[in-house]
């Protein structure tokens, strides 16, 4: 069904379809039987899809990617779904508008999409209250979804001062989200992607570890980095991971290299790109770092995936877990379905 109207959305602006398709599943989904038909249709339940990373359990390891649900509007929406996982946000301590429209740009011909949304969101404190409310009237058929909390900085922030806005958003999802991401990769926030250099992430990772245990608990921390990373840069990663021993990596955000795409006009546009023309990168960054570090912590893969045997080769690569944004837009929700069936069929 999606396939037949995805011409029609795709004749609008990206931005605008995304409010208006997430605000009609809302509508779908209170409708009486529409969760639980939205869930005979895609929510696929075995227990051999169940995944043990990083402390967690995970009901199958297909999540949806950061970005997507920025504020927590669509949790449920997207556990009836079939996602074994969201991720949120990226989430910053103050609200901010974003970067302004259009920003946000389709090319079909290469499933691709360009974003430089720029942390376009809320608020924290909008978030962490949306979460809290899932929390507490969550549906039973949704039990097990694990929500990570992918954090960021305002734009205005001063790099010198960017733990600051980390440690405001982690100390304020910690009870409510089960992971959390440290976003320092996205291309649309000036100066974000230098937090990447050894060591200012080594100061922001080791102070959220400091902070990371109350009342006897800890929350996996994970760090998300860009494709366009060198070798050099990735032998790096993988020795602070190690010494600051967090839970693991996402790979990957969005590339700056637009030069494989077909529509001449989009390669001059600012923003990072997703889709199809990213899987084979990320899956290489997949495989060097889970090669590098000898396996010894997960991955999440993302990027490109936008069939099963995309989200298998990843995996092959070795990643733990995958997560959806693109593929999802492009594909629908079947994909979810689709991948997970994959997984089964390799048992």
């Amino acid at each position: 069904m999606y396939q037949l109207i995805k011409p029609i959305l795709f004749q609008f602006d990206p931005e605008n379809v995304h409010y208006f398709v997430t605000r009609n599943l809302k509508r779908f989904n209170r409708f009486p039987g529409g969760s639980k038909l939205s869930r005979a249709l895609w929510d696929l339940r075995d227990d051999q899809l169940k995944r043990e990373v990083f402390g967690l359990t995970f009901n199958n390891p297909v999540g949806l990617a950061a970005g997507f649900d920025k504020n927590g509007e669509v949790i449920s929406e997207m556990a009836n779904l079939g996602f074994g996982f969201v991720e949120l946000g990226t989430v910053t301590p103050l609200p901010q508008p974003g970067n302004p429209k259009p920003r946000m740009f389709r090319s079909p011909n290469d499933k691709a999409i360009i974003n430089r949304m720029g942390f376009n969101n809320l608020g924290v404190d909008v978030l962490a209250s949306r979460i809290a409310t899932y929390r507490k009237n969550q549906p039973e058929a949704q039990k097990g979804l694990i929500i990570g909390g992918n954090i960021g900085k305002n734009k205005d922030t001063p790099n010198e001062e960017a733990v600051s806005d980390y440690i405001k958003c982690f100390d304020r999802l910690f009870d409510v989200v089960d992971y959390f991401v440290v976003n320092v990769s996205s291309p649309n926030t000036p100066g974000l992607r230098a937090l990447q250099e050894k060591e200012p992430l080594m100061n922001i990772l080791n102070t959220l570890q400091q902070r990371n245990n109350k009342n006897g608990i800890s929350r996996p921390i994970l760090l998300k980095i860009a494709p366009d990373l060198t070798n050099e840069q990735l032998d790096d990663i993988v020795e602070i991971v190690q010494e600051t021993k967090i839970a693991g990596i996402i790979a990957t955000n969005t590339t700056i290299d637009k030069s494989g795409l077909t529509n001449e006009d989009l390669k001059t546009e600012a923003g990072g790109l997703s889709g199809a023309l990213l899987n084979s990168r990320s899956t290489e960054v997949i495989r060097y770092l889970a090669d590098k570090s000898n396996r010894s912590f997960p991955i999440i893969g993302v990027g490109g995936i936008h069939s099963g045997d995309d989200a298998l080769e990843k995996i092959k690569a070795g990643a733990s877990l995958v997560q959806l944004y693109t593929g999802f837009i492009y594909e629908g929700p079947g994909l979810i379905k689709e991948i997970n069936k994959k997984i089964l069929s390799e048992l």
